[in-house]
């Protein structure tokens, strides 16, 4: 291959790689790799030349990054969150924020339907659900149901199977993306429903101080998971200048450091859920305060710490 064919395919790809900052650590390592092949051939066919030395001096600085990367390790697990997951949510904004519309839109869709068509709720939620809600709420406690077990057999159950339901919005990416969204939107209109069924009951104020206290945190983890399955359903779409292998190697790569950055939410999530949501009924203050603690903690460290993060690291947003 002529060096000028070798620069034009490649040009693009290095350009690229030369543009990323220190944070994008989850492809520090197929880079290196792929600078090195280009290094070694540019060696073999192109001894001596500029390409030689602009692939020698960008392999330099990438061994700089990389003694970086490895000092940041040695801080602990705790600056993945601390550091490292903010910065790929910061990254990836553009794209959770295009999930986080779309689940909206489903759960208005949900609460619209269950508006206009009676069985609907029950079509969605089931018949079981729906009957023992109602008794309960004949018997003065609508959220009743979140204190029909055992605590801690509460807490394990409704973790792992969030856990679960963010693990499926993800493996479903790999369908073209569509899987993901699919999960997303089934979930998106579940919550409608089940928020109009509350309010059609008057009881919407009474629900959302339950709810909401564990579900701000679950709700908005299931969204991001259903976006680390888009990344990597888009990496194999439209993987740019790499191959569909590479793209989507980095594609589930991303997206299951995002997964795994999710799971002390969920944690977090079913923690509530199990200990909380079971007193609303005789303390609604309790759901009220635990809701607003919720929103703040969401707000703050999937809304705004990400941007004082990547601007902390790099002076911009």
């Amino acid at each position: 291959m002529k060096e000028a064919k070798f620069i034009a395919k490649n040009k693009q790809r290095w350009s690229e790689i030369e543009r990323k900052g220190p944070e994008y650590t989850d492809e520090l390592a197929s880079d290196f790799i792929e600078l090195s092949d280009d290094l070694s051939y540019a060696r073999t066919f192109y001894p001596g030349s500029p390409t030689e030395k602009y692939l020698n001096q960008l392999m330099a600085r990438f061994q700089t990054r990389i003694y970086h990367y490895r000092s940041e390790r040695k801080k602990g697990l705790l600056a993945f969150w601390k550091e490292d997951f903010p910065l790929l949510l910061f990254k990836e904004r553009k794209t959770m924020l295009f999930v986080l519309l779309f689940f909206i839109v489903s759960v208005i869709v949900g609460w619209f339907s269950a508006g206009h068509e009676v069985s609907f709720v029950r079509f969605i939620l089931g018949d079981v659900y729906v009957n023992r809600t109602l008794d309960n709420i004949a018997a003065g406690t609508p959220m009743g149901i979140y204190n029909s077990g055992e605590e801690w057999e509460m807490f394990w159950e409704i973790t792992l199977n969030n856990i679960r339901v963010s693990f499926i919005a993800f493996v479903f990416g790999v369908f073209f993306s569509v899987g993901a969204l699919w999960i997303l939107f089934s979930n998106g209109v579940m919550l409608g429903a089940f928020q109009y069924f509350f309010y059609a009951q008057g009881l919407f104020l009474h629900s959302a101080s339950s709810i909401w206290a564990h579900g701000t945190f679950e709700i908005t983890s299931i969204v991001i998971a259903g976006g680390a399955g888009v990344i990597i359903g888009n990496s194999f779409l439209f993987p740019g200048t790499y191959t569909r292998i590479q793209s989507f190697k980095k594609g589930a790569l991303k997206g299951i450091q995002i997964v795994v950055g999710l799971i002390p939410f969920f944690i977090l999530a079913g923690g509530i859920e199990s200990f909380i949501t079971r007193y609303a009924d005789s303390y609604p203050a309790v759901g009220f305060g635990c809701v607003s603690l919720s929103f703040i903690g969401v707000l703050g460290y999937f809304g705004l710490y990400p941007f004082l993060v990547n601007k902390r690291k790099h002076g911009k947003n």
